[in-house]
This record gives structure tokens, C-alpha cells and sequence, in this order.
């Protein structure tokens, strides 16, 4: 018999079957040893960027946070974007932030201004926190001419946490918008009322923005501005949010590389949804066919309208590098 021409057990002598045994039980058991710790090598290498599942700060498959290159390139999780009554805004950061619009007060105006509106708002803001059990999903809606028969209104409610800015209106336009919203971002040349279970995310450019807030949903805001302010606003008080001037000068540092003056109020927004949900939907960004930056719910008169002060075509370029990174979800209508 032929014992070279066979490759099975079956013809081979006792002696060679119990021999050939051992052998591949010994392969058997090196392989074994060998995958075990090259798991455990594995494992060691990956496990700063990937913990246990149970340890994962939420429920979606690919936290925003999770090892991404971008992410980690761009920024770490700036810890506090919120005013609050304990936080000390630095000088440094003031300083900054006053040359925004050539603001006329100064840090000792800031801080008097910042503790009376304290009195009346909560001591720091309610943000969510993560959870392994549920997923946030976040829609930020833009307010892009872009929308315009879009038919995004059904996708846009169906998120958990609906961020609109601006004078960013849903009657009329709920088809393409949506009816929901539960913050709203707002500065005073831009307020609007709002239902009593919005919550009202004031972005301050200035120390009278912070003396506007605590006036206009109080005894009335009499003050001037570039543009016209509203007196008073409807908005519950107990929801108000006030952005960190520092977290504005983080956007524009980190995020932006310095470039314009200051980031747009959506890019703001955009980068705090970042930090307060965990998938991301993006809806009204960006500009028209022609490049001008309208609004959905107005004709453009001016065909040369173009993003002033801010980065825009840094800002759309950033969005869109996210959106190829799967960091978010962009919708451009």
C-alpha cells in the first residue's frame, strides 16, 4: 500500500495513527496558546479605546467619542459648555471673548452681571446624561433655503432632542421642518417665543446679552442694540441654558484653526450636540445653489449675501468631514 499517496488516517499503520495523534494534539494546544495570548496582546493594545460594553458611556454601536482619529485630532470633550453658578469664567477667556463686539464692560461688569442672573435661572444647566441603556439622538435643523421641499419634518420629529436657532419658524414649513422642538438657541437680535417646555439656549456675544435674558423674562429689557431687541419674551425660566464664552472660543480655536472672526451660531450648535447626544442628525446647513446663505422661510433680496464675519466654507467643509467620518448624519435636502 501506498501510505505517501494517502492524506487519510484510515490507511495508516497503529503505530503512525497514535503518532500522528500526538502530533496534531500538540499543534492543537500551540495554536491555542498562541491565539490565547495573542488575544491578551490584542486586548491590551485596544482596550484604552474600546472598554467593555458595560462600561461604554451609551447605547449606540459606535460612540461619538470612540476612537477616532478625527475626534481626537480635532478635540476632547470640552468639560464645561454651560454657564453655571460655580464656574469662574478666566480673564484670559474674557478678554477674548469681549473683543467679539467690542464690548465695553469689563470682567468685574461680567461677573455682577452673571451672578444676578443666576437669582433667577438654575444654578447650572440640565443636560442628560449618558446612559448604556438608551441612544439620544440629536437633530440639529439649520436654516438653510436648502430645506425647501425637503419632506425632512417626519425625520426631524422623530429624534429625541430637536435643536433649532434663530428665528428658525415651524408653522407653515412643517413638512420640511417639523413640528418639534426642545431647545431652541437664541441670542437677543434673534429671540423668539417659545412654548413653556422649550428649553431657551442663550449664546452670548455680549455682557448685555446676559443683562438682556434676565430682564426680558422679567421686568422688561429697555437697552439698544445693533439691530432691534425684543422687551420681553415668552419662555420658561426654569429651562433657560446659557452658553460658556468659552466654549465659543474653544469652537473658534480648536475646531475653526482661528479662522474669521468667530464661528456661526449653527456651528456652535452643531459642536454642542456633539457633547450633549450621541448620534447626531444634521438638517438646513449650508449654502443655496448660487452660494448665498438664505433662509428657508424668506425670499432672498440680496443675490450677494455671503457669511460675513464667519467661516462658512470652513465650517461646511468641517460638517461634511464628519459626515464622511460618520461622526454625523448630514442631510443637504
Amino acid at each position: 500500500m501506498n501510505f505517501e499517496s494517502s492524506h487519510s488516517d484510515y490507511w495508516l499503520p497503529p503505530f503512525h495513527k497514535h503518532h500522528t495523534s500526538k502530533m496534531k494534539s500538540k499543534v492543537r494546544i500551540l495554536i491555542f496558546l498562541l491565539v490565547v495570548i495573542g488575544i491578551g496582546f490584542w486586548r491590551g493594545d485596544i482596550s484604552p479605546y474600546f472598554p467593555p460594553w458595560d462600561e461604554r458611556p451609551c447605547a449606540c454601536d459606535r460612540c461619538l467619542f470612540e476612537n477616532d482619529m478625527l475626534i481626537m485630532q480635532r478635540f476632547s470633550k470640552f468639560a464645561e459648555p454651560f454657564l453655571s453658578v460655580n464656574y469662574n469664567l478666566s480673564e484670559d477667556n474674557f478678554n477674548w471673548w469681549k473683543r467679539l463686539q467690542a464690548e465695553k464692560g469689563d470682567f468685574s461688569t461680567y461677573r455682577n452681571k452673571v451672578d444676578r442672573m443666576f437669582q433667577m435661572f438654575p444654578a447650572s444647566a440640565y443636560v442628560e446624561a449618558s446612559s448604556p441603556e438608551r441612544r439620544r439622538t440629536c437633530a440639529v435643523v439649520g436654516n438653510s433655503g436648502n430645506l425647501k421641499k425637503s419632506h425632512y419634518g417626519p425625520l426631524i420629529d422623530f429624534q429625541d432632542v430637536v435643536i433649532r436657532m434663530n428665528r428658525g419658524r415651524t408653522k407653515g414649513y412643517e413638512a420640511d421642518v417639523g413640528t418639534k422642538t426642545t431647545h431652541h438657541v437664541m441670542y437677543p437680535e434673534s429671540a423668539v417665543d417659545l412654548d413653556n417646555t422649550t428649553r431657551l439656549v442663550l449664546f452670548p456675544f455680549k455682557i448685555l446679552d446676559l443683562d438682556w435674558i434676565t430682564k426680558a423674562l422679567s421686568t422688561g429689557f429697555s437697552g439698544s442694540s445693533y439691530a432691534p431687541i425684543k422687551s420681553n419674551i415668552n419662555a420658561n425660566k426654569d429651562l433657560v441654558m446659557v452658553l460658556n464664552p468659552a466654549f465659543m472660543r474653544y469652537v473658534h480655536d480648536v475646531w475653526l484653526q482661528k479662522k474669521g472672526s468667530y464661528p456661526s451660531t449653527g456651528f456652535m450648535t452643531l459642536v454642542l450636540a456633539l457633547h450633549i447626544c450621541d448620534e447626531i442628525h444634521v438638517f438646513g446647513f449650508g449654502a443655496d445653489s448660487d452660494g448665498n446663505w438664505s433662509h428657508y422661510w424668506e425670499k432672498l433680496m440680496n443675490n450677494k449675501l455671503k457669511t460675513g464675519s464667519h467661516p462658512g466654507d470652513e465650517e461646511y467643509k468641517i460638517i461634511l468631514e464628519l459626515a464622511k467620518h460618520q461622526i454625523l448624519k448630514f442631510y443637504t435636502g
